[in-house]
């Protein structure tokens, strides 16, 4: 009886000792999970419309009291992590280890400089009494404190997702450097990046709303 013999590809694979994964299915899988999170957030993009069409004059008036500054110099910071994103990956794919390496650190360290800047704009907020519930905006009409909580809940909701997309890159980066992640095996890291980039795009959302609606 003739033995079956396997393509060279799978050949390679296998004495690399790298399983066949199910490229689709992760793929598939992690896609599913972005529509999830867009919903949840489609949500929340439309309370806002509502209580800015109900309240157009305080939500512009109220957005006035924000940083712009703090929210343009964030928003470089996510576009230029999704760019070391990408490279990462094209990286990894070319056989680069170290240099997708390098380029997945330079994600991290942009994610995590993100949420240092977001805490600072957050604390010099509070310090001048700009959050729900506050005597300054009880002074204001109805329409500040919901602008407010509106910005609170969401950018808030935003920064968790940066953070749990921080945790998850760090684990692709132990992966990578342990081996677990290959060149012929790197469907895992770009999902990673499928859901690095959802962080991206949520950003590009809510920065004209709240910082560029004045």
């Amino acid at each position: 009886m003739s033995e079956i013999s396997l393509p060279e590809s799978a050949k390679h694979t296998e004495h690399a000792g790298h399983p066949k994964k199910d490229v689709h299915g992760i793929k598939m899988g992690m896609w599913l999970f972005l529509m999830t999170e867009l919903l949840l957030f489609s949500g929340m993009f439309l309370l806002y419309s509502a209580y800015r069409y109900f309240y157009t004059k305080e939500f512009h008036e109220a957005a006035m009291y924000t940083h712009t500054l703090f929210g343009t110099v964030n928003t470089m910071v996510l576009l230029t992590s999704s760019l070391t994103m990408a490279l990462s990956i094209t990286a990894l794919e070319k056989g680069k280890k170290w240099l997708s390496v390098t380029f997945l650190s330079s994600t991290i360290a942009l994610g995590l400089g993100f949420l240092v800047i977001k805490y600072a704009e957050w604390s010099t907020e509070i310090h001048e009494g700009i959050y729900p519930g506050s005597p300054m905006l009880f002074r204001h009409p109805r329409g500040f404190e919901l602008f407010f909580a509106m910005y609170y809940l969401m950018t808030g909701l935003h920064g968790l997702h940066v953070l749990v997309g921080c945790g998850l890159l760090t684990v692709m980066l132990i992966f990578i450097v342990k081996g677990k992640i290959t060149q012929e095996d790197s469907v895992r890291l770009e999902a990673a990046g499928l859901y690095w980039h959802l962080i991206d795009i949520i950003w590009i959302f809510l920065f004209p709303l709240f910082y560029l609606v004045n």
